[in-house]
């Protein structure tokens, strides 16, 4: 953007009445400067001001700092008070405040002989030389706005800093009961396995096969743990990869709900599922996916009561998404914490005994929001959830 040829604030420090003018690239900007040049230049003579003409597309901070609300707006920035002129025709409007403008001059002048006269300075015509300048607002707004930015960052990264740490002294702590769980079932079931013991397994023949499964589920809530810190802390990074490819997700659910049948079985819950065999294909990556079934599945099952109710239902909502719901019969999740849920690290009062760091949620977001889709929650305090996302359809 050209500047207008009157002196701007760098060529003209002294100047009493500063005027800083925003325009943008429209053609309308550009005849609307062209029109207050010309008034200018009909004062020029007897006007001790200066005129500085800015690019809002070039100093958006400027722009963001006086908190313009369209462009052109001419704002007098000295003497104060400030005035700002907008809207049709700035150039009729300023010939109409000029005059009180150059009034504003001469008493921005008698206030400084009134000092200076106090002052018993030898020299009547002295003007004060500390005038505000453009560039030196400009320049201190810039300084001000990265200071605020690099706050913000450090803010952000000794908060990333106190999480990992809390972090990692909750993993070490909330390990150590299924780690201990694990050994004793193993420790165990090496005993029975020794000739001299055979005779007990052999007495008792479902202890094997307990011991065996409770290792096993004590291993993968371990897993699950350490996944999840693993991947929060990628995200947290920023680092959310996906691979997306046609997925099955029917056959994809089945196989998620066949790991956890055991589980199902042994908390005397009810499995049921709504998977039709004429779904399109998902464009997903199929083990962020899996993911994010774990997580809500686990949390299905954690919060059901035995003798409740667990559901999974596709639905091609859709010609460009699918829709995957799992419900449960449990406590439901309070109105105000439906949206709180999704957050890193917010965990309910419920689940303040309960394993986990509130984690699962914040990650499945990630991923679903990684695929495009959209994932949300449906509950009601006594009456279950339903947790649904969407993911979209592959295309050939």
């Amino acid at each position: 953007m050209t500047r207008s040829v009157f002196p701007n604030f760098d060529d003209r420090p002294d100047a009493i009445l500063q005027l800083l003018l925003f325009v943008d690239r429209r053609s309308s900007s550009w005849e609307e400067l062209q029109s207050i040049r010309r008034y200018l230049d009909t004062v020029k003579e007897a006007g001790n001001f200066a005129l500085e003409a800015i690019d809002v597309s070039e100093q958006p901070y400027l722009a963001e700092h006086f908190k313009l609300i369209a462009t052109p707006t001419l704002i007098k920035l000295h003497p104060e008070p400030r005035q700002r002129l907008t809207g049709a025709n700035i150039a009729a409007q300023l010939e109409r405040f000029w005059p009180q403008w150059q009034r504003s001059v001469d008493e921005f002048f008698q206030r400084c002989q009134t000092l200076t006269d106090n002052s018993d300075s030898r020299d009547g015509s002295s003007i004060p030389t500390c005038l505000p300048s453009l560039a030196t607002s400009a320049e201190i707004i810039q300084l001000s706005d990265e200071v605020f930015r690099l706050k913000q960052e450090k803010e952000e990264l000794q908060e990333q800093l106190r999480f990992k740490d809390r972090l990692m002294s909750m993993l070490a702590h909330d390990l150590r009961n299924p780690l201990t769980s694990t050994s004793i079932a193993i420790e165990t079931l090496e005993a029975l396995n020794r000739p001299q013991n055979h005779s007990k397994r052999d007495a008792n023949p479902g202890l094997f096969d307990q011991l065996l499964h409770h290792a096993r589920t004590q291993t993968r809530q371990i897993e699950q743990m350490i996944l999840d810190v693993l991947e929060t802390s990628q995200s947290l990074d920023g680092h959310l990869a996906i691979h997306p490819q046609k997925v099955d997700l029917a056959t994809l659910c089945r196989d998620m709900l066949e790991r956890q049948r055991d589980r199902c079985n042994a908390q005397n819950l009810d499995l049921k599922t709504d998977l039709p065999q004429d779904l399109p294909f998902a464009y997903a990556d199929p083990k962020r996916i899996r993911q994010v079934v774990t997580n809500l599945l686990d949390n299905a099952m954690k919060y059901t009561p035995a003798g409740g109710t667990i559901s999974v239902s596709l639905l091609h909502r859709t010609a460009q998404k699918i829709q995957v719901s799992i419900s449960d019969t449990g406590p439901g999740i309070p109105f105000d914490k439906q949206q709180q849920i999704f957050d890193d690290r917010v965990r309910l009062e419920r689940d303040e005994k309960t394993d986990g760091y509130g984690l699962g949620l914040a990650l499945c977001l990630r991923v679903v929001r990684s695929h495009y889709g959209k994932i949300w929650v449906d509950s009601s305090p006594g009456q279950g959830s339903t947790f649904h996302f969407t993911l979209p359809v592959y295309r050939d």
